[in-house]
């Protein structure tokens, strides 16, 4: 009789049986194409709570009726971050679980109502873009356009568009081209052009950012600045995090298939690298609305034991308010939805303990004035 656990005899065994695989490949994947993804995610206190308290986002309306409530919440609200990082968790299953760089997203969206816990979320994306990689055969490119909506009413609660590349079945002949960074570098080059001056508000008030931009323009500087937080990454971030989202991606939890990986161990879901960058700026201002995100990009791997800080320049500020569109992804982003908030555009740039960057993108918020 067969010991099917002898060692010599599992072996023999796992290196004949078919392996039944997850997620899907670059060839799966064809522009029009739109994916209903099951299940779906109701958004609880709980899970809310767990990611701010472990990305350091603190702002008390998202914790405290009493904070809530000053800021025209029935309750403490979903916070956005949260909010999109299970809006893509639930995507992963189909869309990016045979792994692949997270090359970037953007056209970040949400409502100006809020989102509160009970509500079901349910995802669906459209296959926006398929191409080819010239540098890696053994990859395709696929974007999407993802809406999270609530699965009662059908309103859009997150949507954006991003893009990975994918693991292709079989490989494409490719010339190898593509310069790449090296190849544009140019001889004689001095080094970056920067400002004279970097300029930091004296506060976090929307004012604050006015006086900063004004100051800089009258000059040859730059508001920027840098946060003083730091927050190494431990194995809540990195794997227990991704699950609560159901984001099943082996990057996240398979530390034997990562170990031949480029990364050699598992890696920080990107949202998480950024949600804890994102953290760190907001407690240095009063942040009273986020509006959306442009131009996410993940430099290189986040690890356990990484150390993820941020960065901040500060773009431009407006202040003007309008009635908002009932369609958010058509209103103006420049314009405040409450006369006690001004709108801000930042970029921010999350960097680890090794000053190399991480993450960058450009995020809108509404800035809560002082009091008058």
């Amino acid at each position: 009789m067969t010991d099917w656990t002898d060692p010599d005899t599992f072996a023999r065994a796992l290196e004949q049986v078919e392996t039944k695989e997850k997620g899907n490949c670059f060839e799966d994947f064809e522009e029009g194409d739109l994916i209903e993804h099951d299940p779906g995610l109701t958004l609880t206190e709980w899970g809310n709570e767990s990611w701010m308290s472990q990305t350091l986002n603190h702002d008390p309306a998202y914790w405290r009726s009493d904070a809530a409530a000053e800021r025209g919440f029935d309750e403490p609200p979903i916070h956005p971050d949260y909010l999109t990082a299970a809006t893509l968790g639930i995507t992963v299953e189909d869309l990016s679980e045979k792994g692949g760089y997270f090359l970037g997203r953007t056209d970040v969206r949400f409502p100006e109502s809020p989102v509160y816990a009970g509500t079901e979320l349910h995802v669906e994306s459209e296959v926006v873009n398929t191409a080819t990689s010239s540098s890696r055969p053994e990859y395709g490119i696929v974007s999407w356009r993802t809406r999270g909506t609530d699965a009662e009413t059908g309103d859009v609660l997150c949507s954006y568009e991003r893009t990975n590349m994918i693991p292709r079945r079989e490989p494409v002949a490719t010339d190898g081209g593509g310069g790449g960074t090296a190849a544009a570098e140019e001889d004689g080059d001095d080094g970056p052009d920067l400002p004279d001056e970097f300029i930091a508000p004296d506060g976090g008030y929307y004012e604050d950012f006015v006086d900063a931009l004004e100051q800089a323009a009258d000059e040859n500087a730059a508001v920027a600045y840098r946060h003083e937080r730091g927050r190494t990454q431990d194995d809540v971030t990195v794997a227990s995090l991704p699950l609560a989202t159901l984001n099943t991606a082996k990057q996240h939890h398979n530390v034997d298939v990562m170990a031949d990986s480029p990364s050699g161990d598992i890696v920080t879901y990107g949202d998480v690298t950024r949600s804890t960058a994102l953290g760190h700026a907001r407690s240095d201002e009063e942040t009273w609305r986020e509006v959306g995100f442009d131009d996410e990009s993940f430099h290189t791997f986040v690890a356990v034991g990484d150390t993820v800080y941020a960065f901040t320049r500060v773009l431009e500020a407006e202040d003007s308010v309008e009635e908002p569109s009932t369609d958010s992804r058509t209103s103006s982003e420049n314009d405040a939805s409450s006369d006690e908030a001004g709108t801000v555009t930042f970029e921010h740039i999350a960097f680890n303990q090794d000053d190399e960057p991480v993450y960058s993108g450009t995020r809108t918020a509404e800035i809560r004035k002082r009091s008058k």
